[in-house]
């Protein structure tokens, strides 16, 4: 949607064109019918992208599968994972137009281990097994890339939240609206969480793509919290939602642990969004969709008290950096 507003023309790729109820959303987007076609391709079968990439100028690459209960990875995610991002990348060769691949890679690689350090940059590597076919994807496309003189940049989001248009709840919305339905298995991936608009997201891939000094990995998250703040966030601005006050198993006082984005920054990039603007727009949307109930508690709302304004605190780094933090407030809880 971001490249149709800048004037791109756009190609997109999906596994069939043909199911309505699938790419409606892409079809209806402003500008779609004179700036966006769709093309059949799979990462499973060899030179299915040939024909859409033909004739492009840049990739970009938005999802890598990952399979958490597989019993043969190697087969079943690792080989298939890498096979597919390297024929992606023999069909940039054929098309000889391509000049950049944006690879989006997995937050995962970044910081799986069992003790958080404070801060993660561009410099950490997860070495678990079901990280390792992101990781060894990545270092095939760089290679791959290199040797034909493409230039190969990874951008690295958290959690992904805000607005949506397709008909269904996005992944990255499960796990952020986990407070909110109550979906327990998905409380440990926000215990200590990093977050980015999706909005901000988009800009920074065309930023990216645009920057002829964009080179690497570049992590783009803007805000950080724990589960506590964000459910003392959900709780104030909209109280309709019965949040849990404890998660069993997640001390209070847990400490936040930052993603930094001062690679990314450094060149220049700007995040527009805060926290709260990322749960209101996906909030809305879900609302809008019916994915999500206008309110999950047996009281009314005017039982409840009276808003106030949320203190926070900010956190500049030395690089420039500033980060908001919503402060947890007892008087709030």
């Amino acid at each position: 949607m971001r490249l149709l507003e800048r004037g791109y023309i756009v190609r997109a790729t999906v596994r069939d064109p043909e199911s309505m109820n699938k790419v409606k959303h892409l079809v209806e987007l402003p500008g779609a019918d004179t700036s966006l076609t769709l093309w059949k391709a799979d990462m499973t079968e060899p030179g299915s992208y040939d024909e859409a990439i033909q004739g492009c100028e840049g990739v970009f690459h938005m999802a890598t599968p990952m399979d958490f209960e597989s019993g043969d990875p190697e087969n079943e995610v690792i080989k298939p994972t890498v096979d597919g991002v390297l024929s992606i990348i023999r069909s940039c060769t054929k098309a000889k137009t391509v000049k950049r691949f944006i690879f989006t890679n997995s937050a995962g690689t970044i910081n799986v281990e069992p003790q958080q350090k404070p801060v993660y940059d561009e410099d950490n590597w997860s070495d678990l097994d079901f990280i390792y076919s992101t990781k060894l994807t990545r270092m095939a496309a760089m290679e791959a890339t290199k040797e034909n003189n493409i230039d190969f940049i990874c951008i690295i989001p958290p959690v992904v939240v805000g607005p949506f248009i397709m008909p269904t709840l996005p992944p990255s919305l499960i796990t952020a609206l986990s407070p909110i339905t109550g979906n327990e298995s998905h409380y440990s991936i926000i215990k200590q969480g990093q977050f980015v608009h999706v909005d901000d997201l988009c800009e920074a891939h065309i930023f990216l793509f645009e920057d002829q000094r964009a080179r690497g990995r570049y992590i783009c998250s803007s805000q950080d919290a724990t589960i506590y703040d964000l459910a003392q966030l959900i709780r104030h601005n909209w109280p309709e939602y019965d949040i849990p006050t404890e998660f069993e198993g997640i001390d209070k006082d847990t400490p936040l642990v930052r993603f930094s984005s001062k690679k990314l920054i450094g060149l220049g990039f700007t995040y527009k969004y805060s926290l709260e603007d990322m749960f209101r727009g996906a909030i809305e949307t879900c609302r809008q969709k019916g994915l999500l109930p206008y309110s999950t508690r047996s009281r009314g709302v005017e039982e409840i008290k009276e808003k106030e304004k949320l203190p926070i605190l900010k956190e500049k780094f030395a690089n420039g950096e500033v980060r908001v933090h919503w402060k947890l407030s007892k008087s709030l809880s």
